[in-house]
């Protein structure tokens, strides 16, 4: 399966190169959308996606319109909010050959039209309501590796090579 994870407006570089280091890691593309609330050459980003940058699949989006005149809202196309319909794992992930996870920025989330205009494609991470919400960088973790366990992690190492 291939895994598309969408940072839309990302404002924080230190989230972003963590978020690239788990996307190479598993080998999923990394899609940022502008405006980006840092230079791609920050040392914050860089630092946290250590030395991982060459190893990246990654494709930047003028903006949030461009991305989806190329990448229409299908059904493979899940947005992360706290606003959700669904919780995202009851979302099974494994009938699709490719997935697209859209993330909205750090301070606002993706846009409210958007959601509301594809209610159905909206997933979130329960937690405590009178919490705003989670780490952006670890939002990613959690449902990424959730739809690599529904595909039994393939293609990636299951056996640790040292033991």
């Amino acid at each position: 399966m291939k895994i598309n994870i969408v940072m839309v407006e990302p404002e924080i570089p230190q989230n972003t190169g963590n978020i690239a280091r788990t996307c190479a890691a598993i080998g999923a593309k990394l899609h940022l959308v502008k405006p980006l609330g840092f230079d791609i050459s920050d040392k914050y980003l860089k630092r946290a996606g250590l030395d991982y940058w060459d190893k990246l699949e990654i494709e930047e989006h003028e903006s949030l319109k461009e991305f989806l005149e190329k990448y229409p809202v299908k059904e493979n196309m899940f947005m992360a909010t706290t606003k959700a319909k669904h919780c995202y794992s009851d979302v099974d992930y494994s009938k699709y050959d490719e997935v697209f996870i859209l993330f909205g920025k750090e301070t606002k989330g993706l846009p409210e039209d958007l959601l509301l205009a594809h209610l159905d494609n909206t997933i979130r991470i329960p937690m405590r309501e009178t919490l705003r919400s989670l780490n952006l960088s670890n939002s990613v973790a959690i449902i990424v590796y959730e739809v690599l366990r529904q595909d039994q992690f393939r293609g990636l190492e299951e056996i640790s090579q040292y033991f």
